[in-house]
């Protein structure tokens, strides 16, 4: 998925306004956190380390009235900060004492406290609001998905602007606490635990908790009428699942694949290490959508994932996101190689599991897709750019780098990468340097031309002659030998189909926003 940036001249203006008299000796926090890709994005001057968001929301009429609790720290001394947000709002308040707030730009919600903020202070900033989530656009585009019986908030890069006010960034990863009142009969999905349920005068009240980090477009709420599943894995982690009641043809299919959850949950720990979290599950909301999305402890799949049967493939996806992606995440958006390019690998190993095609053979298959002059090989997964930034090259010429690693370096080595790196970052954020040095630390070779040909090189690299150094190494196909179609390559693809019709290129890439997990 992919966001228009928003203009320069609406980020300059909202740098210009007066700073008030009683915040003299102070600045105003950035309206962006400083992403070049997205540079409305995040905030600066505070980090936030919890979000209490106590909400209300009917799903007949789209209102969603909330209270949002956040606890932050300033990181400079601010006379006014940024919030991203973009419903109307009544209310403000800085440590309990009301403060001025204005809007701006596209998604902007700006607070002047009553008292400028010193450098490490910590503050209670409350927000009261209310309005229709789907009636607020940015560039003629809503993150929030409206169903037959609710609401849907799961997007990428962006979708809390649209149901509660954040430090919209990865950078800056919070704990949540989400309680959501809806009609009797109703239910709300979100992430973590649920900790509690209650019912009152035709209401009923569904509390949230995600006890680690998580950033703000991993957060995530689904309101409406739900099949819903409870287990607990074998080490006794609690798993939901939940089903929109009005998916149709694609009901079983959906169940058939997020079902099997705990099972791939406890297969990955064997490729990444422990799982991250204290919850996991999945939901399939009934969307038009086709995107599926690593929402933390809970991923958000589209029906459509599912119309051709079950595919557990995309499961392991959005699972393998749990470690790379939720638990480390993109220190910046050009970074999303270290989510997409191991979460589209992990596809790979489970087809090898499966004896359905081994990643050798998958990288084989994917190389030999395309021509040395097709345009997929002009993106460059360590940087694609914000307009490429969901580009099937950067899964698979990503995943193909991976198999690179793996042939250059041998099992051994690169299996201790995969599980030792989201332990080293767990709960972080990491560059794509990061993991280069990291993985030339860990095989004891140095590597950055091989990452430098996969993924900053445009054109189709050459095949790279076998390893030597270790018996298990391997070499990607010579040119002149014919790839077979693995037995899984369909329904990777079937997903990338799904991709390409929300974004409508063939070779996945768009314009505007959404996401193809």
């Amino acid at each position: 998925m992919h966001r228009k940036v928003i203009a320069p001249s609406v980020l300059a203006a909202s740098l210009l306004l007066v700073i008030p008299a009683s915040a003299a000796g102070s600045a105003a926090g950035a309206p962006g956190i400083g992403d070049p890709y997205y540079p409305a994005s995040g905030n600066g001057g505070y980090d936030v380390s919890h979000y209490d968001l106590r909400l209300k929301y009917q799903p007949k009429t789209d209102l969603l009235e909330g209270t949002a609790t956040l606890l932050a720290t300033a990181t400079q001394d601010l006379s006014r900060f940024n919030l991203d947000f973009g419903l109307k709002v009544s209310e403000v308040r800085v440590n309990g004492a009301k403060a001025g707030f204005a809007a701006s730009g596209a998604h902007e919600l700006e607070v002047t406290p009553a008292q400028a903020l010193p450098k490490g202070r910590q503050a209670t900033v409350v927000v009261k609001y209310a309005g229709k989530p789907s009636e607020f656009k940015v560039d003629g585009w809503s993150a929030w998905q409206r169903t037959p019986d609710g609401g849907v908030a799961a997007q990428e890069p962006d979708a809390a602007a649209w149901w509660f006010p954040s430090n919209d960034h990865p950078l800056d990863k919070a704990t949540f606490d989400i309680s959501v009142n809806v009609p009797d009969g109703t239910q709300a999905i979100s992430n973590g635990v649920l900790q509690s349920q209650s019912s009152r005068l035709g209401w009923t009240r569904y509390n949230w908790r995600s006890n680690k980090p998580q950033a703000t477009y991993l957060a995530t709420l689904a309101v409406g009428k739900f099949d819903i599943t409870t287990d607990k894995t074998a080490s006794g982690l609690p798993v939901l699942n939940a089903y929109s009641k009005d998916l149709g043809d694609n009901a079983g299919a959906a169940r058939a694949s997020v079902e099997r959850t705990a099972e791939v949950t406890e297969w990955l720990e064997g490729v990444f290490g422990p799982y991250p979290f204290n919850a996991l599950g999945g939901y399939v909301p009934n969307v038009p959508s086709g995107f599926a999305l690593e929402t933390q402890t809970r991923p958000f799949y589209s029906p459509r994932q599912f119309a051709n049967g079950a595919n557990v493939s995309v499961v392991v996806h959005e699972l393998a996101h749990q470690w790379y992606g939720d638990s480390v995440s993109v220190d910046g958006w050009k970074d999303i190689w270290i989510n997409e390019g191991f979460a589209r690998y992990s596809q790979w190993l489970w087809s090898e599991k499966e004896g359905e095609g081994t990643a050798q053979e998958l990288a084989d298959w994917a190389y030999g897709l395309r021509a040395a002059d097709d345009p997929f090989w002009q993106v460059k997964p360590g940087d694609p750019g914000p307009d490429n930034q969901f580009h099937l090259a950067v899964y698979d010429r990503g995943a193909i780098a991976l198999q690179a690693l793996r042939n250059e370096i041998g099992d051994e080595k690169f299996f201790a990468i995969l599980k030792g790196w989201p332990t080293e970052r767990a709960y972080g954020n990491a560059k794509v340097g990061d993991f280069v040095r990291y993985a030339e630390k860990v095989s004891g070779k140095p590597l950055a031309q091989l990452f430098e040909t996969w993924l900053y090189t445009p054109g189709k690299p050459a095949f790279a002659p076998p390893a030597a150094a270790s018996k298990d190494s391997r070499s990607l196909r010579s040119p002149s030998a014919e790839p077979v179609e693995p037995k899984s390559w369909k329904k990777i693809a079937a997903t990338d189909a799904v991709h390409d019709r929300d974004h409508g290129s063939g070779s996945g890439s768009g314009h505007g926003r959404g996401h193809g997990h």
